[in-house]
């Protein structure tokens, strides 16, 4: 497995791992998982090369720090985890925001206990508190990395003017946002911004919530349950209108012979050696497909035909509904 770096020092593999698909924000969000190969496939990242993986508190909530907690029991020392906090989780419900200096060490304090590890490689702020100056945030979670909980701080989905200020109480090493061949409005203000503070940035949902790996081709192979049922661009003329993108990397997939997931993902890689995708994945099959991705070399002819077919705000429908969108660059 290749390795980037992000911010000023943090080695990484070149493609981390997201574990939200295992258990994330409601049981079935992108289908059922099973315990025992969310486990396994864990174990195959690891054996593959993959250092990063990615969780947060409110996934589950809690359990999917539990569950990479125990996955890593006795392998910590090679891996580089990241999580994430900033919800005000009451009875395993999601009220809002809390990014209030309390919060940041309160939230610390169970992430290192239900991952099992004496310091978070990489602490990230899940989504700007309007309630609460960036700067207060960003200053409790440099006291953590002060008193050695913290390695390396992060934001998620912030606004240029957030990032500038954060960045101006502590060094940030990496911003979290979405990012991929349909969702690339992150290029116009906030991609130059953190390449010039020399920011690593990692794009999660990739893959555009699988839609760009060509296996969905009709609203019902989505399960009952599955959250992309209510997802604005899976929806309708929206999903027939986005289906015209997936058959450009497909194109181009058939080309290499390769997959096009591994198409949308290498897509990614050749935007900048200071990001760092990744790729949620609950199964051991999707996991090696995406992993493979590192490996290919896409001319320049590829690009110019993704980036014609995917234009920034060409994707048909918002990324979200309209309380999720709320929530974004703060």
């Amino acid at each position: 497995m290749k390795t980037r770096t992000l911010g000023q020092d943090l080695e990484v593999s070149a493609l981390g791992l997201g574990c939200m698909p295992m258990n994330g924000i409601g049981a079935g969000m992108y289908g059922q998982a099973d315990r025992k190969e969310s486990f396994a496939t864990i174990d195959r990242a690891i054996e593959l090369g993959v250092t990063f993986f990615d969780t947060a508190e409110v996934y589950g909530p809690y359990t999917n720090e539990e569950l990479l907690g125990e996955a890593i029991r006795g392998r910590r020392d090679r891996l580089v985890i990241a999580t994430k906090f900033g919800f005000d989780i009451q009875d395993g419900e999601t009220r809002g925001t809390d990014s209030r200096p309390e919060n940041v060490r309160a939230a610390a304090e169970g992430c290192l206990k239900r991952l099992g590890i004496d310091v978070i490689d990489l602490y990230y702020q899940h989504r700007v508190d309007p309630d609460v100056p960036i700067e207060e945030t960003v200053g409790a979670m440099a006291r953590l990395v002060e008193e050695g909980k913290v390695r390396h701080l992060g934001l998620s989905e912030a606004s240029a003017d957030s990032i500038r200020r954060a960045h101006g109480v502590h060094p940030i090493t990496a911003l979290q946002s979405e990012y991929s061949l349909w969702e690339r409005t992150i290029e116009e203000e906030i991609l130059p911004l953190v390449q010039d503070l020399g920011i690593g940035f990692v794009p999660y949902s990739p893959l555009g919530r699988g839609f760009l790996t060509g296996q969905i081709k009709r609203f019902d192979d989505l399960g009952e349950d599955d959250y992309r049922r209510k997802d604005p661009r899976y929806q309708g003329e929206n999903f027939d209108k986005n289906l015209e993108l997936v058959k450009v990397v497909e194109g181009v997939a058939a080309r290499h012979k390769r997959s096009a997931a591994q198409i949308a993902l290498s897509w990614l890689l050749h935007q900048g050696d200071f990001i760092v995708p990744i790729p949620g994945s609950k199964r051991r099959a999707t996991l090696e497909d995406s992993m493979a991705a590192v490996d290919i070399e896409l001319t320049d002819e590829d690009l110019l035909e993704l980036d014609e077919a995917a234009p920034v705000g060409g994707t048909a429908g918002p990324r979200y509904g309209e309380r999720m969108m709320r929530m974004v660059r703060k």
